[in-house]
């Protein structure tokens, strides 16, 4: 049996509320080693916390993702910093910049992603990173800092980017969408990424790999993308397994079970 980590989830997302404890304990004896939950505003990150706590498999990621920048409260960061600072709590996340929908505010994004990625080289965290339609501006305030400690996480741009992304010393993760008719994209920038910066995630419960395109995603469909990985990389699935495992420890360096 496969052994590996969810370096991304979203357990707290209304897709669960039926069945979370249920699917959650079974998962993790069918093989999840270990899952990080994302945090995307304080309630969430409160969640993900709460999580933690709660399963000994589970670990917590906080942070404001930048769909949820709007009425962040002015002392936001000391209430991340509280639950940043728990034994369990292993990375600032999910951060970062989303020109997706219309109606964003450009310049908030920028500041709270600054500000999010100040608060995780102070605590000395990772952190994880969103980008979508902002390759540009995320890139040049990663450049800001030199070198980031992090993963980038549902990768979707370039071979190219790619490249930038790790010399900046980021690791990269894909989701599901390895898996689609249509992902040359994403295969081409997964060859461009050595196994040893490598990490699986789920985004669950949002983009669910093929065969179950369409349905409620969960940690235990990771085993289609490790097959994905392993045929694109020519190497088994067990050490795609093993190896992602060992990079998401090294990055999450709190994550001992």
């Amino acid at each position: 049996m496969l052994e590996y980590i969810d370096s991304h989830a979203h357990y707290d997302a209304e897709q669960f509320d039926p069945d979370r404890e249920e699917l959650l304990n079974r998962l993790h004896e069918d093989g999840v080693r270990n899952i990080v939950n994302m945090g995307c505003n304080l309630e969430r990150s409160r969640l993900s916390v709460e999580y933690a706590e709660k399963y000994p498999f589970m670990y917590a990621a906080v942070g404001i993702h930048p769909e949820d920048v709007e009425g962040t409260p002015a002392d936001y960061l000391d209430t991340l910093k509280k639950w940043a600072v728990l034994p369990k709590t292993v990375a600032i996340g999910e951060i970062g910049l989303d020109y997706h929908y219309e109606g964003y505010d450009p310049d908030l994004q920028k500041r709270i992603f600054r500000e999010q990625l100040d608060l995780a080289e102070q605590l000395c965290l990772p952190v994880v990173i969103h980008s979508r339609d902002a390759t540009e501006d995320t890139m040049s305030i990663l450049r800001e800092r030199g070198k980031v400690n992090g993963v980038m996480h549902c990768f979707s741009g370039s071979a190219e980017t790619a490249k930038q992304v790790l010399a900046l010393g980021l690791n990269i993760s894909f989701t599901g969408v390895l898996t689609f008719k249509n992902a040359r994209r994403a295969i081409e920038a997964l060859e461009a990424v050595p196994m040893d910066r490598l990490m699986l995630e789920t985004d669950c419960p949002y983009m669910a790999p093929e065969p179950n395109r369409g349905k409620r995603c969960d940690s235990g469909m990771i085993v289609h993308i490790i097959q994905k990985i392993a045929e694109v990389k020519g190497v088994s699935p067990e050490l795609v397994a093993k190896q992602t495992t060992e990079n998401t420890l090294k990055l999450f360096w709190k994550m001992n079970a």
